[in-house]
């Protein structure tokens, strides 16, 4: 009897060792290095999965989460929840900053999404009639940029001060009495059927299945004030800027292998900034 008590303390000893070990081997080791970045669907999360493996070779892990809207994904940087986001422009930023009381800030602008004139019930800019309705974005700063489209082509005509907010109340000019039909962002293209024509931010049209070179009327020139002006960004908490994932993410997404994979994947609907 003694001596299985002895062999079964020599076993609990040689055990306890053995787990004692991988324990301290396991404190040697370096520790994951996670970036969170929230995300909307396209083309930002499929920009970011391309990134993945580049940002592994470094020694990073790229954790993505996709959101819908663009409330939460700033939300969430806010509260230290993620790292940083990418879905957003340098004026929604400021909007939402100056709205929401946040304390965001550009990281690094990656690329550009011309807004582009579809067709609805019409197919022609000259087809427009009295009381014709256009679907616009509703928040304040896509709703400025689709008004500035809508008079860049003729069809109303805004205060000279109303910049980039700009609203339906700023129009001083209407030859036809377009109804502005305002729409969260989202839903725009699911009215397609029902108005003579959208104005789509770029990510909600390609998620319609809409080419802004081959099916939109009209869009902004990638030379535009537009394009400098609406450049999508990876926005951070005031602070973490210059943090070493956030550097390296900003390093990798500016690279030569997104770069050409922007340009063969979206058909000039997204252009690298």
């Amino acid at each position: 009897m003694k001596q299985k008590v002895l062999v079964c303390g020599l076993t609990i000893s040689l055990l306890t060792g053995i787990l004692s070990g991988c324990g301290n081997s396991g404190q040697n080791e370096e520790a994951v290095k996670t970036i969170k970045v929230a995300a909307s669907v396209t083309p930002h999360s499929e920009i970011l999965e391309v990134a993945k493996p580049l940002l592994e070779e470094q020694g990073w892990v790229l954790d993505v989460t996709i959101f819908n809207d663009y409330i939460q994904p700033n939300l969430v940087v806010e509260s230290g929840d993620f790292d940083a986001n990418y879905f957003q422009h340098i004026p929604y930023l400021e909007s939402f900053n100056d709205e929401q009381k946040t304390n965001l800030v550009n990281a690094g602008g990656i690329h550009y999404e011309p807004f582009g004139i579809y067709p609805g019930k019409k197919s022609a800019l000259a087809d427009l009639e009295a009381g014709d309705v256009i679907a616009v974005p509703n928040d304040t700063t896509n709703e400025a940029r689709a008004l500035q489209l809508l008079q860049a082509n003729g069809i109303i005509v805004l205060r000279e001060d109303a910049g980039l907010t700009a609203t339906i109340h700023d129009i001083m000019e209407n030859p036809l009495g377009i109804e502005i039909l305002e729409l969260e962002a989202a839903q725009v293209s699911r009215v397609m059927d029902e108005v003579a024509f959208v104005v789509l931010n770029g990510n909600f049209a390609m998620q319609a299945g809409l080419s802004v070179g081959k099916d939109s009327i009209a869009y902004e020139s990638a030379d535009s004030e537009a394009a400098r002006t609406y450049v999508n960004v990876i926005a951070v908490k005031a602070g973490n800027e210059n943090n070493d994932g956030i550097n390296i993410l900003i390093n990798v997404l500016k690279s030569e292998e997104i770069r050409k994979y922007i340009v063969d994947t979206y058909d000039g609907a997204v252009i690298p900034y």
